[in-house]
C-alpha cells in the first residue's frame, strides 16, 4: 500500500503535456489535447528506471503493459520510442547500448558530411526554400546577387570544378527546397518551431534521409512524421535513426509510380477489412463511389496528424506501436528480414496485444498494420451518421473531418484490436 501511494503522489504524474509542448498564443484554434499522465497507468520516469536489471537489459513485457494502459510520461518519450521502433534490442546492456549510440551518431556525422559537401546549407542553421539547381544540374541564379549562384547551392564539388554533378546528386538537391516549404509548414501552432535552430534541425535530418534512402527520396508528409520525433530526442543524429526505423515501416506508402502511390495498397485492404466486418456500411459507401476508400488517404499516409492534437497524435502511435510491439523486432530490423514466426509463450509474454493475435492466428502472408484497423474504427465509430447523413461522397468527407480534435485514442485503439479479432475470425471462416 506504501507503494502504491507513493506512485499515487509521483510528482512527475502532476506534469500538464501542454506546458512541454505549448502551443503558440496566436493559434486559439488548435486542437485540444486530451491525453494526461495518469498515475499507475502512465509509464512514469520512475517506473522506467526499474524495468532495467543490473546489466541495463530491458523487461519488455513490462514496458509494454504500461504503454498500452497509459502511454508515456513526456519525460521519457524519446527513451521509450527507441525501444517500441526497435532502435535496441531490449536484452542488451548498457555498455551495449552506448556503443551501439556511438557508432550511429558517427555515421550520421559521415553522412551529414557529406551533404554539406553537396550543399553548404545542411548543418548551416539555415533552410532551403527556393529552387537551387535545375534538372540538368545548372546552379539557379539568386536574383539578389547579381547573376550569381546561390552560395548555399553550390556544394564543394561544383566549386572546385565544373565538372556534370552525377545524377543522384541532381535528384537530391532537386528535393531541398521542397523539403524547406513542408518544414515550413510543419506544426507551426507549436512554440518550438518560433525558433529558426529547431527549424533547421527538422530540415537537416529529412535532407539527411532524402540522400540515404535513394529510392523514396522526400515526399510530402514525411516531415510531419519526422517532427514529434525531432523535438522529443535530444541529439540530432539519435532523431534521424529514429525516424529511418520509423520509416522502415511507412515507406512503402511513399513509393509512387507515374499511375499510383503506394498506400493505395492499404487503402484496397481496408476496403477488404469494412466489407468483411460492416458490409452494410462498405456496401453504402460504394454506392456514394467512395469504395476506394480514398478519403482515408490522409489518416493512412501521416498517421493520423491532422485527426488528433499533437500530443494526442504521439499517445496513439506510441499506444499502435506498443501493440504491435515483438521482442525481435531490433533483430528482425538489423537483418532486414521483416517479419517473426517465433510464437513460443515466453516471446509471446513480451508482444504487444495486436502482435500477439497475429502470432496466434499464424498467417503466413504479409501483415496488415495496426493503423488500418484504426482507420477502420475511426470510420465505423461515425456508423449511423455516415448511414443516415450521407449522401454523397462531400458529406463522407465533412463527417470525417469533423472528427478531428475530438477522437480518444485509446478508444480508437481499443476499436481497433476488436475489428482485427472480427477480421480474422470472418477470414478463418471464409
Amino acid at each position: 500500500m506504501m507503494f502504491l501511494a507513493c506512485c499515487y503522489n509521483d510528482p512527475d504524474m502532476l506534469i500538464d503535456p501542454d506546458t512541454v509542448y505549448p502551443t503558440r498564443a496566436d493559434c486559439p484554434d488548435a486542437p485540444k489535447s486530451r491525453f494526461k499522465p495518469q498515475p499507475r497507468r502512465t509509464l512514469s520516469p520512475r517506473r522506467w528506471k526499474l524495468l532495467f536489471n543490473e546489466e541495463g537489459c530491458l523487461d519488455a513485457a513490462g514496458m509494454i503493459k504500461r504503454v498500452q494502459r497509459g502511454g508515456i510520461h513526456p519525460n521519457i518519450k524519446g527513451e521509450v520510442w527507441e525501444y517500441l521502433l526497435g532502435c535496441y534490442d531490449p536484452k542488451s546492456t548498457t555498455e551495449q547500448r552506448n556503443q551501439l549510440r556511438q557508432q550511429r551518431r558517427l555515421e550520421y556525422e559521415k553522412l551529414k558530411t557529406k551533404c554539406r559537401e553537396m550543399d553548404t546549407t545542411v548543418g548551416s542553421g539555415r533552410v532551403i526554400t527556393m529552387p537551387v539547381i535545375t534538372e540538368d544540374g545548372q546552379p539557379i541564379e539568386d536574383p539578389n546577387s547579381n547573376g550569381g549562384a546561390r552560395a548555399s547551392s553550390v556544394g564543394v564539388e561544383q566549386q572546385t570544378s565544373n565538372a556534370t554533378l552525377p545524377k543522384e546528386v541532381i535528384q537530391w538537391k532537386l528535393l531541398l527546397h521542397q523539403i524547406g516549404l513542408d518544414v515550413n509548414r510543419t506544426d507551426r501552432t507549436l512554440v518550438y518551431y518560433e525558433s529558426q535552430e529547431n527549424l533547421a534541425r527538422l530540415w537537416d535530418i529529412l535532407s539527411v534521409y532524402a540522400w540515404v534512402d535513394t529510392d523514396i527520396g522526400y515526399c510530402q508528409g514525411m516531415s510531419d512524421l519526422c517532427s514529434p520525433i525531432s523535438i522529443i530526442l535530444e541529439h540530432e543524429a539519435d532523431a534521424f535513426w529514429c525516424f529511418e526505423r520509423l520509416m522502415r515501416r511507412v515507406r512503402d506508402n511513399f513509393k509512387s509510380t507515374s499511375t499510383s502511390i503506394g498506400v493505395r495498397s492499404q487503402l484496397t485492404t481496408l476496403s477488404s477489412i469494412m466489407k468483411a466486418v460492416d458490409p452494410k456500411l462498405h456496401e453504402h459507401l460504394e454506392n456514394l463511389d467512395g469504395g476506394e476508400y480514398l478519403f482515408a488517404f490522409r489518416m493512412l499516409m501521416v498517421l493520423f496528424r491532422r485527426e488528433f492534437s499533437f500530443i494526442d497524435t504521439m499517445y496513439l502511435w506510441e499506444l499502435m506501436w506498443s501493440m504491435e510491439y515483438n521482442p525481435g523486432l531490433f533483430s528482425m530490423l538489423e537483418s532486414n528480414t521483416g517479419t517473426s514466426n517465433a510464437n513460443d509463450e515466453n516471446t509471446l509474454k513480451q508482444c504487444g496485444k495486436f502482435e500477439k493475435k497475429n502470432l496466434q492466428a499464424a498467417k503466413k502472408e504479409e501483415q496488415i498494420p495496426l493503423s488500418v484497423f484504426v482507420v477502420a474504427s475511426v470510420i465505423e465509430a461515425k456508423n449511423k451518421r455516415l448511414m443516415g447523413e450521407a449522401k454523397g461522397l462531400d458529406d463522407v468527407v465533412k463527417i470525417l473531418n469533423e472528427i478531428t480534435g475530438s477522437i480518444d485514442a485509446k478508444k480508437a485503439c481499443r476499436g481497433a484490436l476488436t475489428i482485427h479479432e472480427k477480421y480474422l475470425t470472418t477470414v478463418k471462416a471464409s
